[in-house]
């Protein structure tokens, strides 16, 4: 099946996507979840629901992740993406891209990966900071969020009491950021920048570490 623009569709309207499309993408941004939450959430019949799932099961889209509850009683069912779920959401030109790393590398070593990380680095500093400039944090890391979507992320605010979460549900250079981890590091640098001085930001969660997404907190820093 074809890789999908999951985020840019479902922002414009979930009903004009397949279920299975729909249920991929909750598994992305929420999961794990259970078969009773995938119910809910489209409004289907718990049967009609694991249907559904089985159907996903078999193409091996996903997979199942026992959650042990407290007390006596059987561990609950959650599904998550397998690889080849996750695969669903595009990662831009990953192949070509490991290639170009693996080349760089042979042609002008370390140094020369380094010079092309602090070149990215450059680059997405300079848009970025050019589209951030809302006066306040909330709204700026609203605006920073708007543009990591664009660029495949998948990103949304949440407010976690007196901090934000940055949230990014997928990675699009993810095979290249496992090839090459100097590429987080150079994001975090650049979202330090566009925060400013006001607050600082910690990475949480991170998805090259086995999460299931990228996590962000941001804290104001006490005058």
């Amino acid at each position: 099946m074809a890789t999908a623009n999951y985020t840019s569709k479902y922002l414009e309207n979930t009903t004009s996507m397949s279920t299975v499309d729909r249920i991929l993408f909750f598994i992305k941004t929420k999961g794990p979840v259970s078969t009773a939450a995938l119910a809910k959430e489209l409004e289907m019949t718990p049967e009609a629901a694991r249907q559904q799932v089985q159907k996903l099961l078999t193409s091996g889209l996903i997979a199942g992740q026992q959650e042990a509850l407290a007390g006596v009683g059987r561990p609950r069912q959650n599904w998550v993406l397998t690889e080849a779920g996750n695969a669903r959401f595009p990662d831009t030109h990953a192949q070509l891209t490991v290639q170009l790393i693996g080349s760089i590398r042979q042609l002008f070593g370390e140094e020369g990966m380094e010079r092309l990380i602090e070149q990215r680095e450059a680059e997405a500093r300079a848009s970025y900071l050019q589209i951030c400039q809302a006066p306040g944090l909330q709204k700026r890391l609203e605006q920073l969020a708007t543009v990591r979507t664009e660029e495949g992320y998948m990103a949304r605010v949440e407010r976690d009491g007196n901090d934000w979460l940055l949230i990014e549900d997928h990675c699009p250079i993810c095979i290249a950021a496992r090839t090459c981890q100097g590429f987080c590091r150079s994001e975090l640098q650049v979202f330090q920048e566009i925060i400013g001085m006001q607050a600082s930001i910690s990475r949480e969660q991170h998805l090259l570490a086995g999460a299931g997404r990228c996590v962000y907190r941001i804290s104001r820093v006490d005058a």
